[in-house]
């Protein structure tokens, strides 16, 4: 017969074996969120655990819940509470839900409310007077949003690298001005289809912005104020200036000077009715970075054109001269 153990088995208990930062060094060894959301799984300690090292969280979730979740996530740094532009729900996220995130979200970073149509002023001010940190913001499509809270996060996130307010209506050159003061590490902007902008907010703009590396300003922009942009915005490597009927070749003169070396990587003129290949090639002469051009339905710039007169695009280039604007574009 066997012999039998008659004394007590030792048994080690991980949880009281290994300190929180040496099971945050486990979690972090895990690909995947599926297998992080597994490890805290396991119980209280390592859901607790699993849950601080969270970095973005996307949530549909009213104040209470919200305040819930700042309890348990107590390392956010990127949170989505934007809704689907053919699905709404009421009353939506609201300012009292802004009121919360700003108070309980301390470390944001990145702020994502696309199609809220609840939000207003009042909410962005508490953005503005809470998160100081905040360097990402999206509040595009959110129509009850004026230049009143906008300048509120601009002048209280003075690190604002990526402002996205596309469909604003009620966005006017104030906000430009307030960017101008506070932002200037700003690197993103986008305010398609805020006709309320005129060029002189924007020559404010690029006077105190001028480490912009993406500009969206698609239906507004004329040929002086172009110039303006990419003699003084150094930094820019992605513009979109689709359907701008004002803009002219007058919007690239004098690029070719001394010391006036673009770094361009992505331009999309597409509709730009006034824009010829006597434009385009003053353009390609001050910009070799080039790699991506977009020049649909511009009536005087066709391949055949750009043929004759010699143009020499980059050889990483690739150039969309041909679709409609309602179709996919097609590289050539």
């Amino acid at each position: 017969m066997g012999s039998k153990v008659n004394g007590p088995v030792d048994q080690i208990c991980i949880n009281k074996s290994l300190t929180d930062d040496e099971l945050i060094s486990i979690l972090s060894k895990l690909e995947t969120q599926k297998d992080k959301e597994v490890f805290g799984l396991v119980c209280k300690r390592w859901l607790f655990l699993q849950s601080s090292q969270r970095k973005k969280l996307c949530v549909r979730a009213g104040p209470h819940m919200l305040q819930k979740m700042a309890a348990r996530f107590t390392n956010l740094h990127h949170l989505d509470m934007s809704q689907s532009v053919n699905r709404s729900f009421y009353p939506g996220v609201t300012d009292s839900d802004l009121s919360v995130i700003a108070s309980s979200f301390g470390c944001l970073r990145n702020l994502e409310l696309r199609n809220l149509k609840g939000i207003t002023d009042i909410g962005l001010a508490k953005i503005g007077s809470f998160l100081a940190h905040l360097q990402f913001l999206d509040v595009s499509y959110c129509r009850k949003i004026t230049d009143k809270g906008l300048s509120a996060v601009a002048e209280g996130c003075p690190n604002l690298k990526s402002l996205h307010a596309g469909g604003c209506r009620y966005v006017t050159d104030a906000l430009l001005k307030a960017l101008s003061i506070h932002c200037h590490n700003l690197e993103e902007l986008g305010l398609h289809g805020c006709t309320s902008i005129t060029d002189s907010g924007l020559a404010f703009l690029v006077e105190g912005c001028q480490k912009i590396k993406y500009l969206d300003f698609r239906t507004y922009l004329i040929s002086q104020l172009m110039n303006c942009i990419l003699a003084q915005c150094r930094s820019l490597e992605v513009l979109d200036i689709g359907c701008c009927d004002e803009v002219t070749d007058a919007a690239f003169h004098g690029l070719g000077s001394e010391g006036s070396e673009l770094i361009l990587k992505i331009l999309k003129v597409s509709n730009c009715s006034k824009i010829t290949v006597v434009g385009l090639g003053m353009l390609l002469g001050s910009c070799k970075t080039l790699e991506s051009l977009d020049v649909r339905s511009c009536p005087h710039i066709q391949k055949s054109g750009c043929d004759e007169a010699g143009l020499q695009f980059p050889t990483c280039c690739k150039v969309n001269f041909s679709g409609s604007l309602a179709e996919p574009a097609v590289l050539i």
